[in-house]
């Protein structure tokens, strides 16, 4: 494995080096991001992410490389620089960011949609999202995608958090251990985290659920016909149709591809910048 994973990070290189418009026509890059989650490695995500690269090649009649990125840097400097053909990444902020400035074109997003959930345990007197007014609130950290989404949703239903108790904690297992430990009363989380997915079990009750966004964004660099992202958008949103689609979905840890929220996903950057 650690072969792997210095190969997989010397490929990376070499289309980096390679990359830009002028990149041969035979090679594209498809570019994952899973944001600030623990786990991936570069072997680890092409053997996760291939056969949508797979996908997407069969569409165009090419080859199509994973590369795995870290960093937000270098994820955000290769798509000012137009180094990936393709961007599939969460943050939804970074892809959103890539169509207002960079030139890139939306295809699909991950489906279910994202939330931001306001926790309470479930013994909590808290009953409506109102109650939490006053309150101590466990956030993720103040600089992180989701703590400016559930600071947008909350300005939305008139709580401003910069007038509240905060505590800002680094992971979102934190905002539930403040709850548990007494450190807080209210928590914010996404739905598509890990404590997201056992608050029952873990005691705890959802308080208020957010207006959706769009979650793990495709985006495609401007220089590909629209006929070419048409014919990809049509097979992702038919991919759970497809001979071996349900696997390729269950393999990333989506649902289904959804093309249909290009105008939310324009929309997303003003939003969380009110």
């Amino acid at each position: 494995m650690k072969l792997l994973h210095l190969l997989g990070y010397l490929c990376l290189t070499v289309l980096l080096v390679l990359g830009g418009p002028a990149r041969a026509q035979s090679q594209r890059v498809l570019a994952i991001s899973e944001g600030t989650s623990g786990g991936l490695d570069h072997a680890r995500a092409i053997a996760k992410y291939q056969d949508l690269a797979n996908l997407i090649g069969d569409v165009l009649k090419t080859k199509v490389s994973v590369v795995f990125i870290r960093e937000f840097a270098t994820l955000e400097n290769g798509m000012k620089e137009g180094k990936f053909d393709f961007v599939m990444a969460r943050p939804s902020d970074y892809p959103a960011r890539g169509m207002r400035d960079d030139g890139y074109h939306y295809l699909a997003n991950a489906m279910p949609d994202g939330q931001c959930l306001i926790v309470v345990p479930k013994n909590s007197p808290l009953k409506t999202l109102a109650d939490a007014r006053g309150k101590r609130f466990a956030m993720p950290e103040q600089v992180s995608y989701m703590s400016r989404f559930c600071r947008a949703a909350l300005r939305d239903h008139g709580i401003d958090l910069s007038k509240e108790n905060v505590q800002y904690v680094r992971e979102q297992a934190a905002v539930t251990f403040y709850m548990e430990n007494r450190f807080a009363d209210v928590g914010a989380i996404a739905s598509y985290s890990g404590p997201a997915k056992s608050l029952d079990k873990d005691g705890f009750r959802i308080l208020h659920s957010s207006v959706t966004q769009p979650y793990f964004p495709l985006v495609a660099h401007a220089r590909f016909k629209p006929e070419h992202l048409k014919a990809i958008q049509l097979s992702l949103a038919s991919l759970s149709e497809k001979p071996g689609g349900p696997e390729i979905l269950r393999r990333i840890g989506i649902a289904a591809f959804d093309a249909g929220a290009e105008e939310r996903m324009k929309s997303l950057l003003a939003w969380l910048e009110k």
